[in-house]
């Protein structure tokens, strides 16, 4: 039985992907090793009191807590709260056991074929294990041990509501009540009309309004109710009936006083508070609950699926601390995976007692980040961004609650606008990044981020390939046609990058005459020479060097190759014409042609290219682009970036892996094709997340076309107003109730009314007025330019959201420091 391995989320075995190293160190042991130094026959659980080949025992690493503890404070922020351009101090992260299982034998030192004829990640993984340091006592001698913070986390309610609604924890607000009485004119009246009750009652009784309420009771009772046997009167009956009818009286009086004083509505706002804290204290994640079969760490589902002996050993690494939020995702992702195929049940169960929670690890050998700045809630896959504002302006249900992204809302693609100094990179990127880098991990996305070289993006340990273009110490390559092996797909995406910021200045049809004259010389010289040109070698072909085209044409006449010499035939008319595309071109491609780039763009097998056709694969990748000198080399290479992630994704054989492309800076890239691939990553579950300093980035054709295109919005304080009516269009209208007050002056012909005016005036200096109050329902915009410009408070912005599945919620004000 074939246990070992990583899976994919659909149960196919993926290959390891781990990212580099010194090509002089050894290629990781096979499994056909493991085995065979581990013994076949050795029991897979429990764990054996000896260590490998008969060595002492060696205890398992302590496992870092889902997220770094917090100290005490908000429940929202997971560290000190982030100042205004200071970065917030990151909490450091235990690192958990990175021994992934052994690996199949037969592979590749990096263990992952070559794609597109290269290999894109080879080596052992660049995340070293953190030294097993002993436990720290949580509390004194003698006392129970304290929960481990993640079973606290898996035990805690979450509640999917409205899309980007943080659902840790959240509990629904009541309704809301327009009319609702304040509490203090609650009191009051409920004095009053208790008293009044009160006072009423005992003038009753004591007969000072009349004996009439004894009518009744005279009436309605039998004098045999108050005899005795012998028929003699009671006296003690009798008064014993009268103090019943009295009581009655009193309970019907103080009954009708308590409706007029609203006594129902004091109570449950008095007693409101203290049922909730029973709620609370009722589930509170830090008790465990009664039965096995509610505890989350038991996993219930395996157990009722018939695998005990794996929902043994996972409780077992929960409660011993050996598990964390991404261990217990990955796991919930491979069951899913073995659920809808029960033939898998065996294997998942084998896998699961070999490795226990590191079963399924990440090709890198990580199962958590170095540090994290931010709170994620893995089980539904979420991370927080802030805390909705106690606003007027956001709707009823969305106030002081916490706002979070996911993958649902993501895949709709996020368009973020705001100044420099507003926070984009640091309360958005930052997190994003991070909560996609830790679902690779558990091998539910793959996320491509690219940024200026030291825009704080994250540590280099937390990605599996770091290409930074432009610096000589880049352990890695940028493959310049996205791993594509056909010439014309090649030569699209290569022309988006070269002129798709010209292509609305251009006459119409020149993209198109971009992408055919690229390809009319790719696909001879790849004929020729098995591979496409580096960036040299195409410049001089689209300058039309006659010793270039000579070299090419003699080789394609060796070889036979006359349906290519014809395309380099029609290429080199075409290139004769007055006018011609290729001049352009070459323009362009001069910018990568430059002593910096030397060592990148190859296409010799002499470097390590990265091709985005890994994005079958659970990897974290970041480029940095060279921003300081090249910066439009930068936006070029951001465009071709965007042009590969849009093809690489939509013709992925398998979509079971969220793919996530961030751009931290966007501008100059957003081009026609480049908006309609962002509309096709929706059905191809991927999305993208551009930032803006402003929508003057964009060329003002394709400013509305934009925001149409994305589901996700987000406008930061410090907006400007011509930006502002932009957004302020496309979140549209609402009808709203308003009420106006009109003061109108009274006019008496009485002579008494008009001395009383006359006096009343010369006491307050105003004529005597009326009030009349008209309410209306009014069409009005939900956030108007001016408000985005100038009533967003700093450290805020206003988000809305839309998810795959078209459920979308209203812009909301959110404090991003919350």
């Amino acid at each position: 039985m074939d246990t070992e391995g990583t899976y994919d989320a659909r149960g196919a075995r993926r290959e390891p992907v781990p990212p580099p190293i010194d090509r002089q160190q050894p290629p990781l042991p096979s499994a056909d090793s493991v085995r065979d130094a581990g013994g076949q026959g050795a029991p897979l659980w429990p764990p054996s009191s000896t260590g490998p080949a008969g060595g002492p025992a060696v205890p398992p690493a302590p496992m870092a807590a889902p997220f770094p503890a917090q100290p005490p404070g908000p429940p929202h922020s997971a560290g000190a709260p982030r100042q205004h351009g200071v970065p917030q101090r990151p909490v450091e992260v235990p690192a958990p056991p990175t021994t992934p299982p052994p690996t199949a034998s037969g592979l590749t030192p990096g263990g992952l074929p070559p794609v597109g004829g290269q290999p894109y990640l080879t080596g052992p993984p660049n995340v070293a294990p953190a030294p097993a340091a002993p436990p720290v006592p949580v509390g004194p001698p003698g006392a129970p041990p304290a929960q481990h913070p993640f079973l606290e986390w898996l035990r805690t309610s979450r509640r999917l509501a409205e899309p980007g609604i943080w659902a840790f924890g959240y509990r629904p607000k009541p309704p809301e009540e327009p009319d609702r009485v304040p509490t203090r004119s609650l009191v009051i009246g409920a004095l009053v009309s208790g008293l009044c009750a009160w006072l009423l009652w005992k003038l009753i009784i004591n007969a000072t309004l009349g004996s009439f309420y004894m009518w009744p009771f005279e009436q309605f009772t039998r004098d045999s109710w108050y005899r005795d046997k012998n028929g003699r009167f009671d006296a003690q009956a009798y008064v014993n009936m009268v103090r019943i009818y009295e009581y009655l009286i009193g309970a019907g009086i103080f009954a009708v006083f308590g409706k007029v004083g609203h006594w129902p509505e004091l109570l449950r706002r008095l007693f409101a508070p203290l049922l909730r804290a029973m709620e609370e204290h009722n589930a509170d994640p830090s008790r465990p609950p009664a039965t096995p079969e509610a505890d989350p760490a038991e996993w219930p589902e395996l157990r009722q699926a018939g695998a005990r002996d794996a929902a043994d050993r996972l409780a077992h690494d929960a409660r011993a601390g050996l598990m964390n939020d991404v261990d217990h995702a990955r796991i919930t992702q491979a069951w899913t995976s073995a659920r809808a195929q029960p033939s898998r049940l065996a294997a998942f169960t084998d896998t699961v007692l070999r490795h226990g929670a590191a079963a399924w690890v990440h090709p890198s050998g990580a199962r958590n980040l170095p540090v994290r700045i931010a709170r994620h809630d893995l089980a539904v896959s979420q991370v927080r961004l802030g805390t909705a504002a106690d606003d007027p302006r956001n709707p009823y249900q969305h106030r002081g609650v916490g706002l979070a992204v996911d993958p649902g809302v993501l895949g709709t693609s996020l368009l973020a606008v705001g100044p420099p100094g507003a926070g984009k990179t640091a309360r958005l990127v930052g997190p994003v990044v991070e909560a996609l880098c830790l679902q690779a991990l558990a091998g539910q996305a793959a996320v491509v981020v690219v940024g200026a070289a030291g825009a704080g993006l994250g540590p280099d340990e937390a990605f599996d390939v770091v290409v930074k273009i432009g610096r000589s110490d880049s352990a890695y390559d940028l493959d310049l046609y996205g791993g594509a092996t056909d010439a014309d797909e090649a030569g699209g995406m290569l022309a988006e990058a070269l002129l798709g910021d010209l292509t609305l200045t251009l006459p119409g049809g020149e993209s198109q005459r971009a992408s055919t004259a690229i390809a009319q010389l790719l696909g001879p010289f790849r004929a020729a020479h098995g591979r496409f040109p580096s960036v040299p070698e195409l410049r001089e072909l689209l300058e039309g060097a006659p010793s270039a085209w000579l070299a090419l044409r003699k080789v394609l006449e060796a070889t036979g190759q006359q349906t290519h010499a014809r395309e380099l035939d029609a290429r080199e008319r075409q290139a004769a014409r007055p006018g011609d595309i290729g001049t352009v071109l070459a323009e362009r491609l001069a910018l990568l042609d430059r002593p910096a780039f030397a060592h990148f763009f190859k296409t010799d097998g002499a470097s390590r290219p990265f091709s985005l056709r890994a994005l079958e694969h659970p990897v974290r990748v970041r480029i940095d682009l060279p921003e300081r000198g090249y910066a439009e080399a930068s936006r070029l290479l951001a465009r071709l970036v965007l042009a590969q992630f849009a093809e690489s994704a939509v013709s992925r054989a398998d979509r079971s892996l969220f793919a996530c492309l961030v751009l931290d800076d966007a501008s100059h890239t957003v081009t026609p094709e480049a908006l309609r691939a962002l509309q096709r990553l929706r059905s191809a579950n991927a999305g993208a997340v551009l930032t803006l300093r402003t929508l003057d980035d964009v060329p003002q054709a394709l400013r509305s076309a934009l925001l149409g295109a994305v589901g996700c919005r987000m406008a930061y304080a410090g907006l400007t107003t011509w930006d502002g009516a932009h957004f302020a269009e496309v979140w549209g209208k609402e009808w709203v109730e308003t009420r106006d007050v009109t003061d109108r002056q009274i006019i008496s012909d009485e002579p008494l009314t008009k001395v009383l005016h006359f006096i009343r005036r010369v006491a307050t200096g105003k004529a005597a007025t009326a009030q009349s109050v008209t309410v209306r329902t009014v069409e009005r915009e939900r956030w108007s330019a001016s408000e985005l410009a100038h009533a967003v408070p700093p450290g805020h912005a206003v988000l809305s959201l839309t998810s795959v599945r078209g459920h979308s919620a209203p812009p909301v004000l959110v404090n991003l420091n919350g």
